[in-house]
């Protein structure tokens, strides 16, 4: 093995990451003996540390309390801003990064729609793609999914009885 050059840049973009995701405290501990949470922090941080060029984020706030999956948003959208990286994010909650979004690809039952978050996220867009009645309202800076079930599709109680 060679001489490693510029090892202390190496460690202290490393303990800087770590103090950014708040996983400073653990760094040194067994990766078994870390919650689902903490060992999301220390991937989210090992995922920066190169610069990529290219940020694959998969369901990268799984595990997360709330008040993490916004710090973890912002690093991303900060790996971006600085680096040019480019972000392809996976999730569930659009919420903690809609605010570094500047397209979505929403999939859901074998279709989708593609567009700015604006396009996407709007109650005529989900009714389409989920084929029932969808609301999406905005409060205070998230989006909130209602939905509730289209009676066209119900089956009356006396349909299919034998008289």
């Amino acid at each position: 093995m060679g001489i490693r050059l510029h090892r202390r840049a190496v460690n202290e973009r490393v303990d800087e990451l770590l103090e950014k995701v708040g996983a400073s405290d653990y760094a040194n501990a067994p990766v078994g003996l870390l919650s689902g949470g903490e060992q999301q922090r220390l991937r989210i941080a090992q995922a920066l540390a190169t610069d990529p060029e290219l940020l694959l984020c998969d369901e990268a706030l799984l595990s997360l309390d709330l008040n993490h999956q916004y710090i973890v948003s912002e690093l991303v959208n900060q790996q971006r801003v600085d680096s040019g990286s480019a972000v392809v994010f996976v999730t569930h909650d659009i919420n903690p990064i809609i605010d570094h979004v500047d397209r979505i690809l929403y999939l859901a039952g074998g279709s989708f729609k593609i567009g700015t978050p604006d396009e996407v996220m709007r109650s005529e867009v989900f009714s389409e793609l989920y084929g029932a009645d969808i609301e999406v309202l905005r409060s205070n800076g998230r989006i909130i999914v209602t939905g509730r079930p289209d009676n066209t599709h119900h089956i009356s109680s006396q349909e299919g009885l034998i008289p």
